[in-house]
C-alpha cells in the first residue's frame, strides 16, 4: 500500500488495544524498547536499543524503511504488513503503523505500533470502509429482516431491476421482482432464519425486470444475521448474474447429447427425426426437417434449378413441436411440401447461408402450405421468431432445417451458431445415411437377382425358403439358398454364406452360387461338389491377393455351405458340409432331430477332405436348412463360427415344433421367431418336405449284355408308355431306348438295367458297370457311324451322365409339355 489511500487506511481503526508499541529516533534507530516487542521479537532491551528499526526487518522491507520514515515525517500515519525477523530467524508476519510523535525532551521521533498476523483476522474494518468495498463491487448485495422486508442493499442490485435502494426499503422480493418465481427465493430465506444454514449458489432462472423478454439466470447466496445474543436478525444475500456462464453450459450439454443421439442408424429419415428430437425444446418450439427427394432415395442430388415453377417441392424427413397444434395439418414424415420459390427456407437451400430472423412479420404467410390445409399466417400458428439453416455436406446442399419460437425470447445470433453446429454434425449423418442407402439398395438389388426369384417346380420336395437382410448398421451380407433339379427326379438343396457385408459379398456370393449349379450340372456328389468349390475359393483369393492381405472380408474364402441332394424314387439323402451348421429335420409326427454331420473346414482355408453322410427319410419329413444368423437369433457370433450351441439349437427345436403344419406360414414363422426385423446378420432359411414317387411311375428292367436284347427294350418301354398315357412319346422314346441301351452293351461291360420314371418329364436311364463317359461327337456327311448321342440331344430335353459307386447312369429327359416334333 501506498501514498494517500495507504494513509486513509492507516487511519480507519488500526486497532491499538494489542500492539506493541516501540520508538525510534529521526534516524529509524530504536531509541525505546518494550516488554512487548521482546515477547514478540526475542530482543532484549540492550540487543535491540541502538540497533537500526532496518535490522530488525526481512531484507526486502528493510529497503522501504527510510522511505517510509521520509513519507511519515511529510504526509503523517502510514500502516502496512511487513516481515520481522524473530531473533532466532524465523520470520513474524505483523501489521505495522508508524506514526510521528514527540519524544522525551521534546524530540521529534516516530512511534511504531507492532501487532502479529498469526491468528488475528487482519484489520478491524470501520462501517466507512464497508461501504467503500460493497459500493464498489459488481455483485448484488441486500440485507432483508426476519420479515424478509428489506432494509439495506448496494448500487449494484439496482441493475436487476426493481428501483434505487431507497424504493426498495421496507418491500418484499415479489414487490420488486414479480417476473421471478418470489416463493422459491423466500421459501430458501426462510430456511436459512430458522435453521442459520448458509444456502450457496442457488441457480434461478426466470424473467427478471431489467430483462422482461429475456431468460435470465441468477445465482444467489443466503447467509444468516445473528445479533449479539445470537438471534436472527434477518438474512444477507447476494446475486450474480449467470445466464451467459448458463447458456454456455446449456449449450455443451446440448451438443454432447447431440453427439450421442444424432446418427445412432444410417436411416435417413430417423436421423432427420433425431436432429429434430434433440433441439425440442432446449433451442426451439418447433423444429422442421425438410430433404430434397433424392436423398431419401439415397441418389447424389444434382446441381442446378429445383424447379421451374413458383413453387420448391421438398420432403418432411422429421419434425417436433411442443405444441399440439403444430405443424396444424397433420403431416406424416416422406409428405411432399411445396415452399414458394422466394421463401428464406428455399434461399438458404440455393445459396447455402443460413437465415434469421428475431421478429416474424405476424400478418406474413407462412413460406408452405400443408397438403390438404390452407395458408395460415405467423400470427395465427403463433410463431414469433425463426432460424433457417441449410443442411450441409461435402459440399452439397441436401435440404433445409427450420427452427421456431412462441416463446417472449427471440432467437439471437448465438442461437444460430448454436443450430448450425447441431445441423452440421446431424448433415454429416444424414450423407452417410444417404451413401449407405444408395450402397444398401444397390447390394439389395444385386443379391435378390442372384438369389431365385421363385423356387423351380418339381415332385421331390414341397419347398418354401425365408431371407432376411441385415440391418442398416452391419449391411447386407453374402447368405443365399437354391433348389436345383437334378437327373433322376432328384434335387439338390444348398444354403451358403459368404463373410462380410456389402456388394463385395453379394458378388462373393453370386460366384459362389454360380459355381455350384454348374458343378451340380454334372451331377456330383455332394462331398464332391464342396471339394470343387474349396478349389475355386483359393483360386480366386490367389488371383485377387486375399490369401497374401488376409483381408477376406466379402470374398470366397471363409464362406460356408451345405449341400443336400435328395432322391425321392429312394427317400434317401445325402448331404455335406463346409464349415456350416448341420441341418434339423422335422419327422412326420413333429419330432425335431439334428443330422449328426462331420463339420468341413470353410471353403478356401485347407483342411481334412469333406466328408458325406446318407440318411433315410419318412416320406412328409421336413428339412429345414438354414445359415448361422437364425441360431444366433440376428446377432453377432461371438467366435464367428458356424457351430451353434445347446441353447440356439435348443430354440430353433422349439420353433420347428411349434410352427404351423402349411410350409410357407411355417418358413417365416420360425423367422420371426428366432430372429428381430433387423437382424445383425442375414438370416436365409430353406425348408423342404419329402415326398416320395409313386412306385406306379417307375419302372425297372435288368438287361442282359446281349446286342439282342436291345429289341426287348424298345418293346418292354413302348408297353409301360402305353400304360402311362404317353402314346405320343413312343417313338422318340424308342430311338433314345435303342441308342442308349446299345451304347451300354456295346462300351461296357456286365450288367445293364433300364429305368423309365414318369415325373414331370420322362426320364430314360441306363446304368451299366463302365466308368468312361460317353462324349457327344459331330460326324461327317460320309461316317457311317457317331451319329446316336447326337440323335439322343435332338429328341431330348436335357441329357447327360452321373457316375455311380459301381457304374454310371447315362439319362435322358423328354418333357411331357411340349413334346418334340
Amino acid at each position: 500500500m501506498g501514498g494517500h489511500k495507504e494513509q486513509d487506511v492507516a487511519r480507519q481503526g488500526f486497532d491499538v488495544a494489542d500492539a506493541v508499541p516501540l520508538l525510534l529516533d529521526p534516524h529509524g534507530m530504536v531509541s525505546s524498547w518494550t516488554g512487548g516487542a521482546e515477547r514478540l521479537l526475542g530482543y532484549r532491551a540492550a540487543e535491540a536499543v541502538g540497533r537500526k528499526f532496518a535490522e530488525l526487518l526481512v531484507p526486502e522491507d528493510a529497503e522501504r524503511v527510510p522511505d517510509l520514515v521520509e513519507r511519515c515525517r511529510s504526509d503523517g500515519d502510514w500502516a502496512g504488513l511487513m516481515t520481522a525477523r524473530h531473533r532466532d530467524g524465523r520470520p513474524v508476519a505483523v501489521m505495522v503503523r508508524i506514526t510521528p510523535t514527540l519524544g522525551p525532551r521534546g524530540r521529534s521521533s516516530l512511534l511504531v505500533l507492532l501487532s502479529e498476523l498469526a491468528g488475528s483476522s487482519g484489520w478491524d474494518m470501520s462501517r466507512a470502509v464497508l461501504e467503500q468495498m460493497v459500493a464498489g463491487t459488481s455483485i448484488g448485495i441486500a440485507i432483508v429482516d426476519t420479515e424478509l422486508r428489506f432494509v439495506w442493499s448496494n448500487a449494484a442490485l439496482e441493475q436487476f431491476g426493481g428501483g434505487p435502494a431507497g424504493r426498495r426499503l421496507g418491500l418484499r422480493f415479489a414487490d420488486v421482482q414479480p417476473g421471478l418465481d418470489a416463493e422459491a427465493v423466500e421459501e430458501r430465506m426462510r430456511h436459512v432464519l430458522d435453521t442459520g444454514e448458509q444456502v450457496v449458489d442457488y441457480e434461478h432462472v426466470g424473467h427478471a425486470r431489467s430483462a422482461p423478454l429475456r431468460e435470465t439466470v441468477h445465482m444467489l447466496s443466503f447467509t444468516r444475521l445473528d445479533d449479539d445474543r445470537g438471534r436472527p436478525m434477518g438474512v444477507y444475500y447476494t446475486v450474480v448474474d449467470v445466464t451467459e456462464r448458463h447458456r454456455a453450459r446449456q449449450r455443451l450439454a446440448l451438443l454432447d447429447r447431440a453427439g450421442k443421439h444424432i446418427g445412432r442408424t444410417l436411416d435417413v429419415l430417423r436421423t432427420a427425426q433425431e436432429l429434430a428430437d434433440v433441439t425440442v425444446p432446449e433451442l426451439a418450439d418447433y423444429v422442421t426437417v425438410d430433404l430434397l427427394e433424392p436423398v431419401l432415395r439415397g441418389a447424389e442430388v444434382q446441381p442446378g434449378p429445383l424447379t421451374d415453377s413458383d413453387r420448391v417441392p421438398l420432403c418432411r424427413a422429421g419434425q417436433r413441436s411442443l405444441y399440439e397444434d403444430l405443424p396444424r395439418a397433420v403431416m406424416e414424415t416422406g409428405t411432399v411440401l411445396r415452399y414458394l420459390a422466394d421463401s428464406p427456407p428455399v434461399r438458404c437451400l440455393t445459396t447455402g447461408r443460413s437465415w434469421l430472423q428475431e421478429r416474424l412479420d405476424p400478418l406474413a404467410l407462412a413460406w408452405v402450405t400443408p397438403p390438404g390445409g390452407r395458408e395460415s399466417t405467423f400470427l395465427e400458428l403463433g410463431l414469433r421468431s425463426a432460424m433457417i439453416v441449410p443442411v450441409r455436406a461435402r459440399g452439397g446442399t441436401l435440404g433445409v432445417t427450420g427452427f421456431f419460437r412462441r416463446r417472449h425470447d427471440p432467437f439471437t445470433e448465438d442461437d444460430l451458431h448454436l443450430a448450425e453446429d447441431l445441423v452440421s454434425r446431424a448433415a454429416v449423418c444424414v450423407d452417410n445415411a444417404r451413401r449407405y442407402t444408395r450402397e444398401r439398395d444397390a447390394a439389395l438389388v444385386l443379391q435378390r437377382s442372384l438369389l431365385p426369384r421363385r423356387l423351380p417346380e418339381q415332385d421331390a420336395v414341397e419347398v418354401s425358403a425365408c431371407y432376411r437382410p441385415a440391418d442398416e448398421l452391419t449391411g447386407l451380407g453374402g447368405d443365399w439358398y437354391d433348389l436345383i433339379p437334378l437327373s433322376g427326379a432328384r434335387v439338390a438343396l444348398v444354403v451358403g454364406e459368404v463373410p462380410g457385408h456389402g456388394i463385395d459379398a453379394a458378388a462373393a456370393m453370386g460366384r459362389l452360387r454360380t459355381a455350384v449349379r454348374t458343378l451340380a450340372a454334372i451331377d456330383l456328389p455332394p462331398e464332391e461338389v464342396l471339394a470343387h468349390l474349396d478349389d475355386l475359393a483359393s483360386r480366386l483369393a490367389r488371383d485377387e491377393g486375399d490369401g497374401e492381405s488376409g483381408d477376406f472380408s466379402g470374398r470366397s474364402v471363409g464362406s460356408g455351405c451345405l449341400y443336400v441332394v435328395y432322391d425321392p424314387v429312394t427317400g434317401q439323402c445325402t448331404m455335406a458340409a463346409a464349415g456350416h451348421p448341420a441341418p434339423a429335420v422335422v419327422a412326420p409326427d413333429g419330432t425335431v432331430t439334428f443330422v449328426d454331420l462331420p463339420q468341413g473346414p470353410a471353403l478356401g482355408v485347407g483342411g481334412p477332405p469333406f466328408e458325406a453322410v446318407e440318411l433315410a427319410l419318412a416320406e412328409g419329413s421336413t428339412l429345414a436348412l438354414h445359415t448361422d444368423g437364425l441360431l444366433a437369433g440376428g446377432k453377432p457370433s461371438p467366435d464367428g463360427g458356424p457351430s451353434p450351441d445347446g441353447t440356439d439349437r435348443e430354440r430353433l427345436r422349439q420353433a420347428l415344433r411349434g410352427a404351423a403344419t402349411a410350409l410357407e406360414p411355417s418358413c417365416r414363422a420360425v423367422v420371426d421367431m428366432l430372429v428381430p426385423a433387423r437382424p445383425y446378420d442375414d438370416v436365409a432359411l430353406l425348408m423342404a418336405r419329402t415326398k416320395r414317387l409313386d412306385p406306379g411311375r417307375i419302372a425297372v428292367w435288368d438287361l442282359p449284355a446281349d446286342p439282342a436284347v436291345v429289341a426287348e427294350a424298345r418293346r418292354t418301354s413302348t408297353r409301360q408308355l402305353a400304360r402311362w398315357g404317353l402314346d405320343d412319346l413312343v417313338f422318340t422314346t424308342e430311338l433314345i431306348v435303342s441308342e442308349l441301351v446299345t451304347n451300354a452293351i456295346r462300351h461296357a461291360g456286365g450288367p445293364v438295367r433300364l429305368r423309365l420314371i414318369h415325373e414331370r418329364a420322362l426320364v430314360c436311364e441306363v446304368f451299366d458297370g463302365g466308368a468312361t463317359a460317353p462324349h457327344l461327337r459331330h460326324p461327317r456327311a460320309m461316317d457311317e457311324g457317331g451319329r446316336g448321342l447326337l440323335l439322343v440331344s435332338q429328341l431330348t430335353q436335357r441329357w447327360g451322365t452321373r457316375f455311380v459307386p459301381d457304374g454310371k447312369i447315362i439319362w435322358a429327359e423328354q418333357s411331357l409339355t411340349a413334346p418334340l416334333e
